[in-house]
């Protein structure tokens, strides 16, 4: 008696609902999930450097449908990053308002796969992509997914261990961004989305660049100097009084560390030997002074907003922010990898010391949580408590509430 093969096991959520929809022979529900993902198509390296601002369809021969086509994959299909070819991803509206007459009849989904989709291509056939694109989505060319979404390879991708772990510190913008968190052998909006995030956001544009910002994070030196001399201020303060520090007498205690230090001899012990250093002049003193007192004012107005939200609990505050780093140090790596700036092996290295530093410095997933979020908040926000809040705040709580969570399922330590 023949042995019936095992079930498919879909990678994603997208592939299984494509899976079952394409089974139940329910068309409309098929392209309404291809509607809200991305559309990755293989593009040659040396031509995507060449034309950044260009497309060409190269089409391929499908052996199971014996047609030409344009073979296209959801994220869940793609191959881990290679340095040639890469990725590049399109929303379907996209490609229902580029393709031309010329290009492929057909427009193959993940071909050969249990979840493959062969569409017909013709003028008739792309204006129904276009209902379902406008229908399902904001008309957005690439990146085209649910913002705020946890969502996790369920094969390929790590969900338990120390990559799992590190890969995790950066689930903040992963859910923001409706990201799969533990994909690794990353690709994020593909070659050139990622080359021009990391330009965009970081003025990185070369490997070298993508190791220094890599370095930098991982060692927490991109954090605010400003912000961990305040919150150490506080934390020494905390020991001392055994818990709860008074704002004011915190405000008082950082103007008097400022002070002394200014006062202190122009000479300074450096691995390079006896530095002088000029003391700073008496305004700049006071300006030093104002912008800490301030900060300090921020920083408890951002905490007892975080406890009003569930973020921190009662009484609790945050130590050091460089939970702002070591998250996006874990981002970076993935960043670099879909933008061939590294290697998968570097980006797992790299993802691994962002999650040993992560253990190092904080005591659990909330308190990191409320840290990285402190972090996000004082760098961009500017106590206007908007997206560069909200968004954070969402994140935190789908990561602290939903069963499949790694925060959930991958014990801190």
């Amino acid at each position: 008696m023949p042995v019936a093969p095992p079930p498919w096991s879909a990678p994603s959520g997208i592939e299984q609902a494509l899976y079952e929809a394409r089974t139940r022979g329910d068309w409309p529900a098929y392209f309404d999930v291809l509607a809200g993902t991305d559309l990755f198509m293989v593009v040659a390296r040396a031509s995507a450097d060449a034309h950044p601002d260009s497309v060409v369809f190269t089409p391929s021969w499908n052996p199971q449908a014996g047609i030409a086509c344009l073979a296209v994959f959801t994220e869940g299909m793609l191959p881990a990053p290679a340095e040639d070819p890469v990725f590049q991803g399109y929303s379907l509206g996209w490609y229902a308002r580029v393709w031309e007459d010329r290009d492929p009849p057909f427009l193959v989904v993940n071909p050969g796969s249990p979840c493959e989709g062969v569409l017909p291509a013709t003028p008739a056939h792309r204006a129904v992509w276009q209902q379902h694109a406008e229908r399902v989505t904001t008309g957005n060319s690439c990146c085209n997914r649910v913002h705020g979404q946890l969502r996790a390879l369920h094969v390929g991708g790590p969900l338990h261990g120390p990559v799992a772990h590190g890969l995790a510190c950066g689930a903040h913008l992963s859910v923001r961004n409706g990201e799969l968190w533990n994909a690794l052998a990353y690709h994020g909006g593909g070659y050139r989305h990622e080359r021009r995030r990391l330009e965009d956001s970081w003025g990185v544009t070369s490997r070298q660049g993508w190791l220094d910002a890599q370095e930098r994070l991982l060692a927490a030196d991109m954090v605010s100097g400003v912000w961990e001399f305040t919150l150490g201020v506080r934390r020494s303060l905390a020991r001392d009084f055994a818990g709860h520090v008074d704002l004011e007498y915190w405000r008082n205690a950082a103007e008097r560390v400022i002070r002394q230090r200014s006062a202190r001899s122009g000479v300074e012990i450096t691995p390079e030997g006896v530095t002088t250093v000029e003391a700073p002049d008496a305004a700049e003193v006071e300006s030093q002074v104002t912008g800490v007192r301030k900060l300090i004012g921020r920083i408890a107005r951002y905490e007892a907003r975080f406890r009003a939200d569930g973020i921190l609990p009662e009484g609790a505050f945050v130590r050091t922010a460089e939970a702002w780093d070591y998250g996006r140090a874990s981002g970076m790596a993935r960043w670099g990898l879909g933008a061939r700036y590294c290697t998968l092996q570097e980006a797992e290295q790299a993802v691994l010391r962002a999650g040993r530093a992560a253990r190092a410095n904080y005591r659990s997933w909330e308190e990191f949580s409320a840290a990285f979020v402190l972090g996000r908040c004082l760098h961009f926000d500017e106590e206007e408590f908007g997206p560069w809040y909200t968004d954070m705040l969402a994140a935190h709580q789908v990561l602290s509430t939903d069963p499949a969570s790694p925060w959930l399922t991958i014990p801190w330590k």
